[in-house]
């Protein structure tokens, strides 16, 4: 579970969202095209592996692709796993 202090930040220019804490960045890349988000990669640091913050970006990508009524596709090893631990709220 991630600490509530953590704020992602929807980088629109870089096509990512991103978590920034102790002079790093944690990041969830992604490209739209023709009514989908593709999520392309998720890059935790290492110093801050285990802390949900990876789990916390994809989530966000979620919750933006649903408000703007975009399919999901991901090419992302950690995002399919994300997607299949949480099918549940894939159809919410």
């Amino acid at each position: 579970m991630p600490p509530d202090n953590l704020h992602v930040i929807h980088n629109l220019q870089q096509g990512r969202f991103e978590i920034h804490l102790d002079s790093q960045i944690a990041v969830l890349n992604y490209r739209i095209n023709d009514g989908s988000i593709i999520f392309t990669h998720t890059g935790v640091p290492a110093a801050l592996e285990g802390r949900g913050m990876g789990s916390l970006l994809v989530k966000t990508g979620l919750t933006y692709a649903r408000e703007n009524k975009l399919s999901v596709q991901s090419l992302c090893w950690f995002v399919d796993g994300y997607l299949r631990r949480h099918e549940a709220d894939q159809n919410k």
